[in-house]
C-alpha cells in the first residue's frame, strides 16, 4: 500500500508550501520493520519481565518512562526521521504489549473482554482524530495534533493485536504456529482487496497495521518460547537479538537510501 487517496482538510498555505510529514510512506521496507518491531516487542517485554526478573509492574513502569521520553523527542523533529521514529515504533510496541499483559496477568481481565475493550478504544480514538481534523490519512500528520492522534493510534494497534493474537493462539488453542499462518492469511486477502478490489486505503491500511502485530508475536513466541509450549527454544535473547539487528540494518538503509523528510500530500 504505497499510497492512500482521501478527502482531506487542507492546512493552511498548504498549497503554497510544502510541509513535512512527521511519519514515513508506505513501502515495503515500511512493512518489514514494522513487523520485526513487533516481534521483538513481544520477545523484548519477556526478556525484561523474566529473564531480567524485572517482573512485569517494574518493566512497565520502566518502559513507559522511556517511551515517553523518546516520544518527546520524536514529536521535537517536527518531520519523519527514520532513527526517532522507529525507535518509538519499538518502544510502542513494547509497551502496547505491557499494557495487554498487565491486563490479562495483574488484573485478571480476560482476553476476550480486553480485545474488545481496544477495539472501542482504537475505534474512539479514529472518530475523534476525524471529527477534529477531517481525515485519517497518514500522509497528512504535519501537525502536533495530529501526530497525537497517529501515535494514541498506533499504542492501541499494539495491544489490541497483543490480545487479539493471545486470544486466538492461547485461549482459542491454535498455537503460535498456527495463529501467524491465520493472521498471515488473512493479511494477504486484505491485500488481494486493496490492490485488485478497490478495499478503501486507509480502513485497509489500519486493518492491515493492527494484525502485524499478532502475526509477529505469534512467530517471535514460536521462535523463543520452549519447545514443551510449542516454541522452537531459541529464547527470548537470541530471538531479540536477532529481530534488533534487522531493524537496526533497515534503518541504516533508510537513512542512507533517502534523506529522511516526506512531504505531506497537496489536498
Amino acid at each position: 500500500m504505497t499510497s492512500m487517496t482521501d478527502t482531506i482538510r487542507p492546512l493552511p498555505g498548504l498549497r503554497d508550501r510544502q510541509v513535512p510529514n512527521r511519519v514515513p510512506k508506505v513501502t515495503w521496507d515500511f512493512w518489514l520493520i514494522k513487523l520485526m518491531a513487533v516481534t521483538m516487542g513481544e520477545t523484548a517485554a519477556d526478556f525484561l519481565a523474566v529473564n531480567m526478573k524485572l517482573g512485569l509492574t517494574a518493566t512497565s513502569l520502566l518502559m513507559a518512562v522511556v517511551l515517553a521520553v523518546a516520544l518527546v523527542l520524536q514529536f521535537a523533529q517536527k518531520r519523519y526521521v527514520p532513527a526517532w521514529y522507529w525507535l518509538a515504533v519499538v518502544l510502542v510496541s513494547i509497551v502496547g504489549t505491557l499494557i495487554t499483559d498487565n491486563l490479562t496477568d495483574n488484573f485478571g481481565v480476560p482476553l476476550m473482554v480486553t480485545t474488545v475493550l481496544f477495539a472501542v478504544a482504537l475505534a474512539a480514538t479514529f472518530l475523534a482524530w476525524f471529527t477534529v481534523e477531517g481525515t485519517l490519512s497518514i500522509h497528512q500528520v504535519t501537525t502536533t495534533r495530529r501526530e497525537g492522534f497517529y501515535w494514541l493510534a498506533i499504542l492501541l494497534t499494539f495491544a489490541l493485536g497483543t490480545a487479539a493474537g493471545d486470544l486466538t493462539a492461547e485461549r482459542f488453542g491454535l498455537g503460535y504456529e498456527a495463529a501467524g499462518i491465520l493472521f498471515g492469511l488473512i493479511i494477504a486477502s486484505l491485500s488481494l482487496g486493496y490492490f485488485f478490489l478497490g478495499l478503501d486505503a486507509i480502513l485497509g491500511f489500519w486493518l492491515v497495521y493492527i494484525l502485524t502485530r499478532p502475526l509477529g508475536a505469534s512467530f517471535g513466541d514460536l521462535l523463543s518460547q520452549p519447545t514443551q509450549y510449542g516454541g522452537l527454544g531459541l529464547g527470548t535473547i537470541v530471538t531479540s537479538a536477532l529481530f534488533l539487528a534487522v531493524i537496526v540494518a533497515t534503518v541504516a538503509y533508510m537513512s542512507l537510501a533517502r534523506d529522511g523528510e516526506e512531504f505531506a500530500d497537496a489536498a
